[in-house]
């Protein structure tokens, strides 16, 4: 028997928020802005949304909305009692030409029918002029059918609408009356786990989480007591959790995480069919609704209590930030009410990119945790780059396949290598960037040394591209402890600074002067604008001298 397949490609679309506006790429690289006038968000405040069922659920407090792009609306007069969710609407048009609709979601009001369309016949749409049944699967509808009279538009999406329990409907089989609900006054987390959508960071109740049905968003009854039941803390085994929840974590369809001010705890399964809550750490939390990401090797990171840590789910969190940043958390000094900390797992370079950035204004702290050589290199980035958010977004095409970083501006930006400064807006910035080579040993640590005879050879020079490094700043430091040292190079003036010509190895490059100490350090950079560098070596002698008293 033939058969005709047609092809069907998944379209991700990037949905971005800011400024209380709603964007959305309504073509490749091209983002447009979502009609979001019947229902105002506030960035101000505090703003998380997650993607399920080709929607987007925006969590921020007493907004909860959803940006819906699979659905059409049927905009019909009040209804008495609407579809249910699942049942099908029916459009004969004449003929063989018929649309149809499984109902998704009904609004408060019952004047608007969401649901997704597809045709028979040559029918492409529905209409205004043509009554509308329903098949009555799971309720009866009144009036059945909506007369063409009560319909006053069909529109196709995106659409943009509050997230509510779905309304009361009369049940086909037996004429009771179903209710769904309702979701909780404000929530500020969110999250998709096992095909449910889950809110807390409920003000009223810090410690609680709430569950809808399974493949049913709008449905927040705890009573069912089915397999696919809504469920929150307090009425299944699972229970209630006894910290305040800052995080949800989903990790595949097998665990999920709550990140809580000091604990942290993980839920096994699904709790209306046997699901479990364990303990992961009793000793630290998570920082914030965005302070943790994953690696490809399905590792959890995130900001605690004393640190930068790395766990598996199950598993003991490890803080890899002890040994190099012992002070780091005190160091930061941020505070969750003034301060956002988000990380995201760089596919491309291999790393954790963690921000930490004051909401006033954008001032920032960074570091790029490197995977490879699990080292910290600290960054900081224009206020106007100040990161709010970070997205690997996974585009469909490749070219826009990249780590996203939501900025405090408004603007979303990514990590050019090709770039030489950094863009600020209007104008671009000059890349204040160096490394630091040392405390160096010059003695046996009772005599004096020498530090002497500094050069490099920077990067390029070969072929005179545009790889070539530019002329590359250096400035020498000494002291007589390392700790001392360290200070300097941060805090005090060099002993002599100067500039190496680049690029490649250049005569004459060699600096002759001297300094002396038991420690020594070389700082190399270059912070000029529409100029980068790099280097291959660098070379220098050190020599011990008389012995100091």
């Amino acid at each position: 028997m033939e058969v005709s397949i047609n092809e069907r490609a998944t379209i991700k679309r990037l949905v971005a928020v800011g400024n209380d506006e709603v964007w959305y790429e309504v073509s490749a690289g091209t983002m447009t802005e979502l009609d979001t006038s019947g229902g105002a968000i506030n960035t101000s405040d505090n703003l998380n949304m997650f993607e399920a069922y080709q929607k987007v659920f925006v969590v921020n407090g007493a907004n909860l909305k959803v940006a819906d792009f699979v659905n059409t609306k049927i905009t019909v007069s009040a209804m008495t009692s609407p579809p249910a969710h699942g049942d099908i609407l029916t459009q004969d048009q004449g003929g063989v030409d018929i649309a149809y609709m499984v109902v998704d979601f009904v609004n408060t009001t019952k004047t608007l029918i969401y649901g997704y369309a597809y045709y028979a016949g040559s029918a492409t749409a529905f209409n205004t002029t043509v009554d509308i049944s329903s098949n009555n699967a799971t309720a009866t509808m009144n009036p059945s059918p909506i007369p063409n009279a009560n319909i006053s538009a069909v529109t196709a999406g995106p659409h943009w609408y509050d997230w509510a329990d779905y309304p009361d409907v009369i049940l086909t089989v037996g004429g009771g009356t179903k209710s769904y609900g309702a979701l909780p006054n404000k929530a500020y987390l969110g999250v998709l786990y096992r095909g449910r959508t889950i809110l807390s960071g409920d003000p009223e109740h810090p410690e609680q989480w709430y569950m809808a049905r399974q493949a049913f968003p709008w449905d927040f009854a705890y009573v069912a007591g089915d397999a696919g039941t809504p469920v929150k803390g307090g009425n299944a085994d699972a229970g209630e959790l006894g910290d305040i929840i800052r995080c949800l974590i989903s990790y595949k369809d097998d665990y999920l995480i709550f990140g809580c001010a000091t604990s942290i705890w993980y839920m096994s399964g699904d709790p209306a069919y046997g699901g479990e809550l364990g303990g992961l750490d009793l000793t630290t939390g998570i920082f914030g609704a965005n302070s943790w990401c994953w690696d490809g090797a399905g590792n959890l990171y995130f900001w605690g209590t004393n640190g930068f840590y790395k766990t598996t789910i199950p598993g003991t969190p490890i803080c890899l930030s002890t040994i190099a940043l012992p002070n780091l958390v005190k160091d930061e000094g941020a505070d969750p009410s003034t301060y956002r900390i988000t990380m995201a797992y760089d596919r491309r370079d291999y790393g954790i990119n963690i921000c930490i950035t004051k909401l006033s204004d954008g001032s920032n702290s960074n570091y790029w945790y490197d995977l490879k050589t699990e080292g910290f290199f600290p960054e900081t980035y224009p206020d106007e780059c100040g990161p709010y958010s970070l997205f690997y977004y996974a585009a469909n095409d490749t070219t826009l396949r990249d780590l996203l970083v939501g900025c405090k501006d408004g603007y979303i930006r990514k990590f050019d290598k090709t770039a030489e400064d950094d863009d600020i807006g209007e104008s671009n910035q000059a890349i204040d960037s160096y490394a630091v080579l040392g405390p160096i040993q010059l003695s046996d640590g009772i005599n004096d040394g020498t530090l002497s005879n500094v050069n490099i050879v920077s990067a390029g020079g070969i072929s005179g591209g545009g790889d070539d490094s530019d002329d590359v700043n250096f400035s020498i430091f000494s002291a007589r402890t390392s700790e001392h040292i360290t200070k300097d190079i941060t805090v005090a003036t060099a002993k002599y600074s100067g500039t190496f010509s680049s690029p490649g190895y250049q005569k004459g490059n060699v600096d002759r002067r001297k300094v002396r100490g038991r420690f020594g350090a070389i700082k190399i950079g270059n912070n000029t604008i529409t100029e980068t560098w790099g280097f291959e070596k660098l070379t220098l002698d050190v020599k011990q001298i008389g012995r100091v008293l």
